[in-house]
């Protein structure tokens, strides 16, 4: 395996459409309203797929030095873990990369407004603190308000913001389903990582409340996502914004058969399709406010 191919992976390219997703979003919603602009709209897509990735690369650093990440878990490989990658290059390598969109976030400020630095802050921040400082939000049962927070409100939302300078209910009520359908990409994840999880001491929500309960939330996401879906759709009475929710349905499959999971092909397979879930919602539900 060449160096670019572990880097590569190490990105976690399967997760990157959590980053595009929110960003199209938050685009189509301010071309709907006539208030298109393509410059701080890149800006932000850029900025969120840095962000994902130094998570990425974060996580991978921090679970590799506290052991949680082992030969065990059924999940991708990790470069630390393996040792493809050593802690150290992969600490400064996370701390470049969210250095970076940091940097290039401040840009933002001129579209938007100072009160965007903290929430580049806070999202650099976040990104680290996920899974490193002295109260780890996945270890500690905060993994799913993160990624439905940063993933879904804050980033529909600020990228709206710095194209129509303003925030609508419509708006926030996208960015809650665009987040609730991301979240289940991490509760797949947890969902797999039980076991591994408990002897490592990371008290995610499914480690808390059970599997029982991930398959719950699996499910409950989804139809709350296609839910605000119909009322946007009624509101804006947008015949294609309601089917554009179509690629939910699967996820309602997925979620019912949560249980059976038990492999670990079995589980990339899963984790594939909610990602491209993700996706689709992004791009169908973005093409659904255009049309």
């Amino acid at each position: 395996m060449t160096t670019l191919q572990i880097w590569f992976e190490a990105t976690r390219p399967k997760t990157l459409p959590a980053a595009v997703a929110p960003v199209v979003l938050g685009t189509a919603m301010a071309h709907s309203d006539g208030q298109l602009h393509l410059i701080p709209a890149a800006i932000c897509l850029v900025f969120a797929l840095l962000v994902q990735i130094g998570t990425n690369f974060a996580n991978d650093y921090l679970d590799g030095v506290k052991g949680t990440d082992t030969d065990a878990r059924l999940g991708p490989r990790r470069a630390v873990a393996a040792g493809l990658v050593s802690a150290s290059t992969m600490k400064w390598a996370a701390i470049g990369i969210l250095a970076f969109a940091f940097s290039l976030g401040l840009s933002l400020i001129h579209f938007g407004g100072w009160w965007l630095l903290a929430v580049g802050i806070s999202s650099v921040l976040c990104a680290w603190f996920y899974t490193g400082g002295p109260y780890p939000l996945a270890y500690n049962g905060m993994g799913d308000v993160f990624v439905v927070l940063f993933f879904g409100l804050i980033a529909v939302g600020c990228t709206y913001f710095v194209q129509a300078l303003q925030i609508t209910v419509d708006v926030l009520l996208l960015g809650l389903a665009c987040g609730l359908v991301t979240n289940n990409i991490l509760v797949v994840n947890n969902y797999r990582d039980l076991e591994e999880d408990i002897l490592a001491s990371k008290r995610t929500l499914v480690v808390m409340m059970g599997r029982r309960f991930a398959q719950i939330q699996y499910l409950g996401s989804t139809v709350l996502a296609a839910a605000i879906l119909l009322v946007l759709a009624l509101k804006q009475h947008a015949f294609w914004l309601g089917l554009a929710g179509a690629p939910l349905s699967y996820g309602v499959v997925i979620g019912a058969r949560l249980h059976r999971l038990s492999t670990a092909d079995e589980f990339l397979e899963v984790l594939k399709a909610s990602g491209v879930i993700v996706a689709a919602f992004g791009v169908l539900v973005s093409v659904g406010l255009l049309v």
